[in-house]
């Protein structure tokens, strides 16, 4: 097993700093943060596999399908448990389903972690309270960008790189060893439970049941065309293609009902006449 080198661990850290601290501003640093796939990618890209890494992501991002954050708080940070769990399951040769089980635990202590990010800024507080006194515009600018920008990164770096450099070998060690045992056997089990908790979160948040019919012609499309090995990207074409042809039919019918009622007014005014 190829164990993650100090620059690898260094360069996922970064990334994960710059991801929890809303480096890039705006809301592409939410969407990074909210979805764990673009962390995966720069995992995969840094260890050098990213076929297997996105295969992992992809599984990975199954668990937090529908997972919204009311305030700006997650149950789980979806970027920290990529950043952990993909460099494991690539440096144990794991399955999607054990990465998931490892993908678990870690973004729920991301989560602590991020709580504690708020607690520091509280302190970072006091000086938008001076520059506001002393109407300071920089010193404003800095005190809600700069300073908690900092924070964040000497926050998040070097845990996540120590948890990388030295606890992310641990832990494929310590999964390889476990692999065709009963308890390997449970945690890809429980993996592969919490993809199907993820997807069955999504049709409850989305919340209508008359779009259940898409949902399965989709699973039935993928069991009974399995065998022709489609990809997912044409999946997600044909889901495309599916999706623009309802929104047209239905925008049709949306046009045509009120032409249809305006027929039926004229035909009563006639009737009114006689």
């Amino acid at each position: 097993m190829e164990n993650i080198t100090a620059i690898q661990s260094l360069l996922i850290a970064l990334w994960v700093g710059a991801v929890m601290s809303r480096a890039f501003l705006g809301g592409a640093t939410l969407t990074l943060r909210f979805s764990p796939l673009m962390t995966g990618l720069i995992a995969g890209i840094v260890m050098g596999d990213v076929q297997q890494a996105m295969i992992i992501t992809a599984a990975i991002q199954l668990i937090y399908m529908g997972v919204f954050s009311p305030g700006g708080t997650m149950p789980s940070e979806p970027a920290i448990a990529a950043a952990i769990a993909v460099p494991v399951a690539l440096m144990g040769n794991l399955q999607p389903e054990a990465a998931i089980a490892v993908a678990v635990p870690v973004g729920l202590l991301g989560a602590y972690l991020y709580q504690f990010r708020f607690f520091i800024n509280t302190f970072l507080g006091k000086y938008t309270d001076k520059a506001v006194e002393d109407l300071n515009d920089g010193g404003i600018v800095r005190s809600i960008i700069l300073y908690p920008t900092i924070a964040s990164f000497l926050l998040f770096v070097p845990l996540v790189f120590i948890a990388l450099y030295f606890g992310a070998p641990v832990i494929a060690d310590v999964i390889t060893a476990l692999e065709g045992t009963v308890v390997f056997h449970i945690l890809t089990v429980v993996g592969g439970g919490l993809a199907a908790i993820g997807i069955a979160t999504t049709i409850y948040v989305i919340g209508r049941k008359d779009y259940m019919v898409f949902f399965l012609l989709a699973y039935l499309m993928s069991v009974v065309l399995a065998s022709l090995s489609i990809t997912m990207v044409t999946y997600a074409i044909i889901g495309a293609l599916i999706a623009a042809i309802f929104v047209l039919a239905k925008g049709q019918g949306a046009k045509a009902a009120p032409a249809s009622a305006g027929s039926a007014s004229l035909d009563d005014d006639d009737d009114d006449d006689f």
